[in-house]
């Protein structure tokens, strides 16, 4: 998993799962500053009502 796919699809599909917020939380130790910024700014998504956590249901 990486963090830039997770933002991309977060974004276009408006939800981030728990388990994607799982992964970011125990792999935030590694990531640099790009990644950084990139979970801050899911974060203010989040904050923002632009993307909510639950489930993608495939099609």
């Amino acid at each position: 998993m990486e963090i830039g796919r997770i933002f991309l699809k977060s974004n276009s599909t408006g939800i981030i799962t728990f388990s994607e917020l799982d992964w970011i939380t125990s792999h935030q130790f590694n990531f640099t500053r790009l990644e950084e910024s990139i979970a801050i700014k899911l974060g203010r998504m989040l904050d923002a009502g632009s993307i909510n956590i639950g489930c993608r249901l495939k099609s």
